[in-house]
């Protein structure tokens, strides 16, 4: 395009940024209903691939944010909803989830060794910095959970704990 004037260039490339501009905004103007839909749809997305029960609350949160929105809500009162809603349903109902969604998990590894019963190979004292229990064949070095209790050798116990490569015990009961 050639202009007369200068003046004819930049008020026609005014009018062109003008209309850019407008249509711009337009599409920002994204109603906040559609942008916590949104939200709520990633993040259903991101605890169905991690499965670690987290982002579902907040999914649910933004939820209940969309439907503040939709009745005419403010961004301070749909905020408070997404913040609140999902905080309670969290603290609340994740515990339960757990309890009753994790019950068919098998521990693996180290995991297993908790709750385990063994029995002492030697006596197991934590002031002699001795103790050794045995595992599937395999020694394991052992420290008692109480300083002060000397286990014998030869005594059933049970893991309370794993720290490094020690079984932490008490005699089993």
């Amino acid at each position: 395009m050639k202009y007369n004037t200068i003046n004819e260039g930049a008020a026609t490339e005014l009018r062109h940024f003008s209309k850019v501009l407008e249509e711009v905004t337009v599409m920002l103007m994204i109603s906040p209903a559609i942008i916590w839909l949104i939200a709520a749809i990633v993040l259903a997305v991101i605890e169905l691939s991690t499965m670690g029960l987290v982002t579902i609350w907040f999914a649910i949160g933004a939820l209940v944010a969309m439907i503040g929105a939709l009745f005419g809500a403010g961004i301070f009162v749909q905020l408070l909803l997404f913040i609140v809603v999902s905080v309670v349903i969290l603290v609340a109902v994740r515990p339960l989830a757990e309890k009753y969604l994790n019950r068919n998990i098998k521990k693996t590894n180290i995991d297993a060794v908790v709750g385990r019963k063994l029995i002492a190979k030697t006596d197991i004292n934590n002031l002699k910095g001795i103790g050794k229990v045995d595992m599937e064949g395999s020694t394991w070095l052992a420290a008692s959970s109480n300083d002060e209790v000397t286990i014998p050798a030869g005594t059933e116990v049970v893991v309370v704990k794993v720290v490094g490569a020690k079984l932490i015990v008490d005699k089993a009961e």
